[in-house]
């Protein structure tokens, strides 16, 4: 299928999973690639986009770096009913798809729906539908030539599955996306994790929001178990992080894993992560220090910030400082441990897009998490500064109450990095609020369940009403 402009048409057939985060991947993508693209289709719903692009060439370096996306699909045809796509089908004409239908070239039609499972026989009766299509070499069910196939959307609600589907797609199937690296990169099997170390896919989906490529230099200067650093290292980013928290970096906390021991392996590292995965050469280094400091030098510039800052729930916000007024001699200076005080998340964020303006390249991203309380969110509210341009923004939520936000701004001039950052109040409120509502959602639930025991009580007290008779059997007194 093609439009006017002799570009060819592709199905996005996506993972039902993190729906909001589909269209700004595959937005950075684009963006990164310098690829153009028009949405024929855009649902940020259903799992699947329709758009036309210039060159396949195009569709493969989307799909050689999306985690989001299951495959790529050249379409040919497509219907709210499989009657409708034969008859559209058949309209597409001969000498256009000529080349995909030699002697010499094997192929294979595969059946997929969603939604809704199908007997192998009723798949290959669809199969056998298609059986006008000039298709002259052998079939071979692995590795053929040409893949075609029949995909078949039967809606979201698992619960009221209809007898047809609400629309049908057939094509050319072009590529897969990268779904094998979040096996990969998988959390279960990684030697150094900690309790909020992030999960691979949304490490990799950062990491696609950063436009990361080969040779980019990447700090997380909130790095803990170094997740992002992996995902931007798998990319062919060269990755350097800073954290406060000397234990973590050190492999000293308490393990995470319910099976380990008291105490962590030896060799449990931020850099033992990287060289499980291969990418050793690419890990600069990690250091403790407090991002609420000055660090870098002023010339240090950065193609990407990738980062979750600590949000006070499971992880503790800290900075170097003291509520006392004390000097420490000079000859204790080796050995002192400085002592830390609250580091509120509207200073977190103050000090991140300050960083972010101060060694970000022009046109390089920072990528970050923000906490909300959904009843409260407003886009307006998200931390700003005249320097940085929040281009994307998705949801994860939560809780009924709360989400997090990934945020990703793009730095777009250089002329006003002395102006301050714009962060709202609500962003310190994060924390007391979640815990306020957590408790109301705590009592609501005692509630609902003191209310069901005593319906449960009163359904035993009916009962106690009935006797029962010399037969053996239950009436009403």
């Amino acid at each position: 299928m093609m439009n006017g402009l002799n570009w060819k048409r592709y199905l996005l057939w996506f993972a039902n999973e993190h729906t909001h985060f589909r269209i700004n991947e595959i937005e950075s993508l684009r963006s990164l690639f310098g690829i153009q693209m028009k949405w024929v289709e855009k649902n940020h719903h259903e799992p699947f986009c329709i758009v036309d692009i210039p060159t396949e060439e195009d569709v493969l370096k989307i799909a050689s770096r999306s985690v989001s996306l299951r495959s790529c699909i050249e379409l040919w045809a497509c219907g709210a009913k499989l009657g409708d796509l034969h008859n559209n089908l058949k309209l597409l004409p001969v000498e256009q798809l000529a080349s995909y239908f030699k002697p010499e070239l094997s192929f294979k039609i595969k059946v997929e729906t969603f939604c809704k499972s199908q007997t192998q026989e009723e798949k290959v009766a669809k199969i056998e539908s298609f059986s006008y299509l000039p298709l002259c070499g052998p079939v071979k069910l692995k590795n053929p030539d040409i893949k075609l196939e029949l995909i078949e959307y039967y809606g979201l609600d698992s619960n009221n599955i209809p007898d047809e589907p609400y629309q049908v797609f057939f094509g050319r199937w072009v590529a897969d996306g990268q779904r094998d690296l979040i096996s990969k990169l998988s959390l279960k099997t990684r030697k150094f994790i900690g309790n909020t170390s992030m999960d691979p896919q949304l490490s990799l989906l950062m990491a696609n929001q950063a436009k990361v490529k080969e040779g980019d230099l990447i700090l997380d200067p909130f790095v803990g178990t170094g997740s992002l650093l992996v995902a931007a290292a798998q990319f062919g980013g060269y990755v350097l992080g800073t954290d406060i928290d000397y234990l973590m970096l050190h492999g000293k906390t308490r393990p995470t894993r319910i099976q380990q021991k008291k105490q962590r392996e030896k060799d449990e590292s931020v850099r033992t992560n990287m060289k499980q995965y291969g990418i050793e050469n690419r890990y600069l280094d990690v250091l403790v220090a407090d991002s609420s400091l000055p660090l870098w030098h002023s010339a240090m510039r950065l193609d990407a910030i990738i980062t979750d800052p600590p949000y006070g729930i499971r992880e503790a916000t800290e900075r170097i400082g003291s509520t006392k007024d004390y000097q420490i001699e000079e000859k204790h200076l080796a050995n002192h441990i400085p002592s830390k005080i609250e580091y509120g998340l509207q200073q977190i964020f103050f000090d991140l897009l300050k960083l972010a303006v101060e060694h970000l390249k022009p046109q390089g991203r920072l990528v970050c998490w923000i906490p909300v309380v959904r009843n409260d969110y407003c886009e307006s509210k998200l931390p700003s500064h005249p320097c940085l341009q929040l281009v994307a923004n998705s949801e994860q939520q939560l809780t009924i109450f709360t989400s997090r936000r990934l945020l990703t701004y793009e730095k777009i001039c250089e002329h006003e990095t002395h102006l301050p950052p714009n962060v709202d109040l609500s962003t310190a409120e994060f924390r007391a609020k979640f815990f306020r509502y957590g408790e109301e959602v705590r009592k609501h639930r005692k509630q609902q369940k003191e209310l069901a025991m005593n319906l449960s009580k009163a359904t035993v007290t009916e009962k106690d009403k009935m006797y029962e008779d010399k037969s053996g059997r239950y009436r009403s007194s």
